[in-house]
């Protein structure tokens, strides 16, 4: 989306945590803000600093914190082919508009969370705990078992579907 929010589909040719190349039909002025929803990345900001024939340059609009997650989303990207991860995720990821929720573990222990994102299937929770993998947990309504740990929290995975319209409820 350029500063006069008008959308175009683009791609993104290299990027670091920094900045990114961009392709696109549409040519920004050097300085203008730009704001990209970017596969597997998410929402990316920044302003041009460089403008081509066909590409352009953002300098990436991006907290240390920020930085760092898209470090390490970046490399996960870079290296799923040689550790063999699958392609896609299994369902689409949505971030919910009230993101605060709360995990329950089955002894009674609560703990406020955020939702980062959740699809049918399971979903991505920022939580100061971490329980073991494997643990049962309810996040809402929705039991699952943890399945991964990273810097913000954890990842679960839920024991049944969750019904599209739930999630979407949500979203």
């Amino acid at each position: 989306m350029r500063s006069d929010h008008s959308e175009h589909d683009c791609i993104v040719d290299a990027m670091s945590p920094f900045d990114a190349v961009i392709n696109a039909g549409s040519r920004p002025e050097k300085g203008e803000r730009i704001v990209a929803y970017v596969d597997y990345i998410g929402r990316i900001e920044g302003k041009v600093t460089e403008t081509g024939l066909r590409s352009f340059t953002i300098s990436l609009n991006a907290t240390d914190r920020k930085r760092d997650k898209l470090s390490a989303q970046l490399t996960w990207l870079a290296n799923k082919h040689e550790l063999g991860l699958p392609e896609d995720r299994r369902h689409e990821r949505v971030s919910p508009s009230n993101p605060v929720s709360e995990i329950r573990l089955d002894d009674g222990r609560r703990y406020p969370c955020r939702i980062i994102d959740l699809s049918v299937s399971g979903a991505a929770v920022e939580i100061d705990v971490r329980p073991a993998f494997g643990t049962m947990v309810l996040l809402g309504n929705m039991r699952g078992r943890v399945v991964r740990h990273f810097q913000e929290g954890i990842a679960m995975e839920f024991m049944t579907l969750q019904p599209e319209d739930a999630i979407n409820q949500l979203s």
